[in-house]
């Protein structure tokens, strides 16, 4: 079965809630079907931040991408969680991540812990969350039942076997850790790297009863007429894919808006990815690709 395409737009900065809110209008009204805030110390707070993003605006649902699991405990998420649905209408989905920057975690005065120590805590979350939001007695009532759809992001095999049992939307970010760089400093997987996490989710669904949507997050949005100039500026800045490969990795876009729209056909057909995600500083020149893509 070929998922539609749905379109989110991570929102990044916070200015003041006038700016906030026309931010929100105009993605609304460029088409974007989902409005997401990421979870980092220094950018805007999540859930009051999607709360103002939904009473600003009419039809696009709202999101986390992606909770950083590490600065939650289950009983004060599932509050946040079901009070956020409420105030927005039903209108929350819940994406869930590990957290990969040791700094936050320090600056917040929480453990970091190992690789295996996060994704054992995000298990655990993501366990309470569904028995105290599926609790007909929890106190504030989730309007979207038994909880809202669930995003679970990242690459690593018990991740994607996490994400296999228990998520409504499976994210890929396609990038890691720069080898050598600070932390926190992303470089690209190529496809290949891609598709192998791809193919190993699939293994693992492999006896859902309904397949999850698939989401990826497009880094970077250039127009342009000549595609292999602009790879070429992109491998440039060292982001961990030369030219050739800048143009196959699904966290790219590259040319006009017509072709962008003839890659993103692509990727879902080869991927699965149906549900794309751009950044805010891509807001705009995203959208005619969204009109290229309109009902498809």
């Amino acid at each position: 079965m070929t998922r539609p395409f749905r379109f989110g737009v991570t929102l990044l900065t916070l200015d003041s809630g006038p700016v906030w809110r026309e931010k929100c209008r105009r993605a609304e009204g460029f088409g974007y079907d989902v409005l997401l805030v990421p979870d980092h110390l220094g950018w805007p707070s999540p859930f009051p931040a999607l709360v103002a993003a939904a009473e600003a605006t009419e039809r696009p649902r709202v999101g986390t991408f992606v909770l950083n699991a590490g600065f939650w405990n289950p009983s004060l998420l599932a509050r946040e969680v079901a009070t956020t649905d409420a105030l927005t209408g039903g209108r929350l989905e819940l994406g869930l991540g590990t957290g990969y920057v040791k700094a936050e975690h320090d600056g917040a005065g929480l453990p970091f812990g190992t690789p295996g120590q996060r994704v054992d805590h995000l298990a655990h979350l993501v366990q309470e969350l569904d028995r105290l939001l599926g609790d007909p007695g929890h106190l504030p009532h989730s309007p979207q039942r038994p909880r809202p759809p669930l995003m679970i992001g990242g690459s690593g095999p018990r991740l994607l076997r996490l994400a296999a049992r228990h998520a409504e939307i499976a994210a890929f970010t396609g990038g890691r850790q720069a080898p050598g760089r600070p932390e926190g400093t992303l470089e690209l997987l190529p496809a290949e790297r891609v598709a192998a996490s791809v193919a190993a989710y699939h293994r693992h669904a492999a006896d859902r009863a309904e397949p999850a949507e698939l989401n990826v997050l497009v880094q970077q949005v250039l127009v342009t007429d000549d595609r292999r100039a602009a790879a070429r500026e992109v491998a440039a800045q060292g982001v961990g894919v030369d030219a050739d490969q800048a143009l196959q990795v699904p966290t790219l876009l590259i040319g006009t808006p017509a072709q962008m729209a003839a890659q993103l056909r692509e990727r879902r057909e080869r991927y699965g990815f149906s549900y794309v995600t751009v950044l805010d500083t891509s807001m705009a020149a995203f959208a005619p690709v969204i009109e290229e893509l309109a009902g498809s």
